[in-house]
């Protein structure tokens, strides 16, 4: 019951968009899913996370810019800016950038969807799939403001922290990422 309600929850408050971008994005997502079928992911390891080991991670207090990405395969404008992340995860690890791609995809979900996703789109960064049904627990432990739509972000490093409920254009991401190097 309380994975309908957490399913329910991010249904209603995730993936914020029009009507008609949604319909196109959730076609494209439905393609994407139907062509992953035959992916072989055996060799894909992936790491579990609740909220108790979520939390130090996203609370470093080190020298690195670490960028935490909430999202899922099933939101298209998640799935439409993961290249945005992939893209600042290369071009600025040597700067001491860390991208985290935090899943919420459902766990019923991390064979048929969420592996062959990652093997298919050959994603670099560190992929976790975040499994706790407790909501009212982690979403305003992560952002007291966040009403736990995706995609959302967070950008830190040991003396700044900034949360962002939205999706992002390539140049945005980039101009965040600009205002924590400099």
């Amino acid at each position: 019951m309380t994975r309908i309600l957490v399913l329910l929850s991010l249904l209603l408050f995730s993936c914020k968009n029009d009507v008609s971008e949604t319909i196109q994005e959730s076609n494209l997502t439905k393609e994407v899913d139907k062509k992953t079928d035959v992916i072989d992911v055996s060799d894909i390891e992936l790491e579990i996370y609740d909220y108790d080991l979520l939390e130090p991670i996203i609370n470093k207090k080190d020298n690195k810019i670490h960028v935490v990405n909430f999202w899922a395969t099933w939101c298209g404008p998640c799935v439409k800016e993961l290249p945005y992340f992939e893209d600042i995860n290369k071009k600025y690890k040597a700067d001491n950038v860390e991208v985290l791609l935090v899943s919420l995809d459902f766990p019923n979900k991390y064979e048929s969807q969420l592996k062959p996703f990652i093997k298919k789109h050959d994603l670099k960064s560190k992929v976790i799939a975040f499994d706790d049904t407790n909501q009212n627990r982690w979403i305003p432990a992560i952002n007291n403001d966040w009403s736990g739509a995706l995609p959302a972000t967070i950008i830190y490093n040991k003396s700044k922290r900034k949360f962002y409920e939205q999706s992002f254009t390539k140049e945005e991401l980039e101009k965040e990422i600009q205002q924590f190097l400099n």
